[in-house]
């Protein structure tokens, strides 16, 4: 929502310098200026995207608005997840995980950390990490490199709706160029019809100019950086589950395998180390099999 706040933001000082300087806010409202703007805009991302990388965008774009990326609690939620998971591999041995990794949504533990089970993309991430570990496909200490792949894979997608919006912010100026080329066509038709038609054609063309520049400066580039920001926590997310695996994998204890994850956190979300051996500690026991 604090996205939603800093838009209202830079709208009230838009139109509130403009009325302070004598200026009328309905003089902007140019119906023809959104429907150029807006349509060629629309043709451009319709264009230059497929119909997935849109899917994509406006889910980013959603989740920038919500504010939903970057919850202390997730993380906290990631790392007793983890610590659970662990110590079920430690005690019963990884084949005591299978049934985890497999029925993701069946698990006794998964089941208990809905920030991680309500994202797919987490969920597989941590089971396709374990997969090959339980099946003793590869060495523990190749889980690592086999992860990391996955993460590479996860930035060049989460930068998809980047791609899409700098573009948009980078193309909103021309298209304001274009609505108001189009107004001063406009006018010079309107010559004839004497100074008060003129001068609104004039302020329709100029208005077009205007919707672009502030549309891309505005909020689109905000948006995109928001955007960016989002991303660099979800990778942080996935980064942490990395380590902790690869840690585990490598036999290390499961607090210490933890304790590793939380190290990857920034410390915005990091909880402190004491109070969180304390609930780990404080966690029942999950059987296993």
């Amino acid at each position: 929502m604090l996205l939603l706040v800093g838009f209202v933001i830079v709208l009230a000082a838009t139109l509130g310098g403009f009325m302070v300087a004598g200026g009328k806010p309905l003089v902007l409202l140019h119906v023809s200026e959104f429907i150029t703007i807006g349509g060629i805009c629309l043709g451009v991302v319709v264009v230059s995207s497929p119909a997935k990388l849109l899917k994509g965008t406006i889910a980013k774009i959603m989740g920038a608005i919500q504010g939903k990326s970057g919850k202390p609690d997730d993380y906290l939620e990631l790392l007793k997840m983890l610590y659970e998971t662990f110590n079920v591999g430690r005690r019963g041995g990884l084949i005591a995980l299978e049934e985890h990794v497999l029925e993701p949504e069946k698990s006794t533990i998964f089941s208990k950390y809905p920030s991680f089970l309500a994202n797919h993309g987490r969920v597989s991430f941590l089971c396709e990490g374990l997969k090959p570990l339980i099946d003793g496909r590869v060495k523990p200490d190749q889980v690592e490199d086999l992860m990391h792949m996955e993460i590479a894979s996860k930035e060049e997608e989460g930068d998809g709706p980047i791609h899409v919006l700098q573009l948009i912010g980078d193309s909103l100026p021309g298209i304001g160029i274009v609505a108001a080329v189009l107004g001063i066509i406009n006018t010079m038709s309107a010559i004839a019809d004497g100074p008060e038609a003129v001068g609104e054609h004039v302020s329709a063309a100029l208005t077009g100019t205007f919707l672009g520049i502030l549309g891309a400066y505005g909020f689109i580039n905000p948006l995109t950086s928001r955007i960016k920001i989002n991303n660099a926590k979800d990778m942080q997310y996935y980064v942490s589950m990395l380590k902790g695996v690869g840690a585990f994998a490598k036999g290390m204890a499961p607090l210490m395998a933890v304790e590793i994850s939380r190290r990857c956190l920034d410390h915005e979300v990091q909880p402190k180390a004491d109070d969180l051996e304390a609930q780990l500690k404080a966690i029942p026991a999950t059987p296993g099999k």
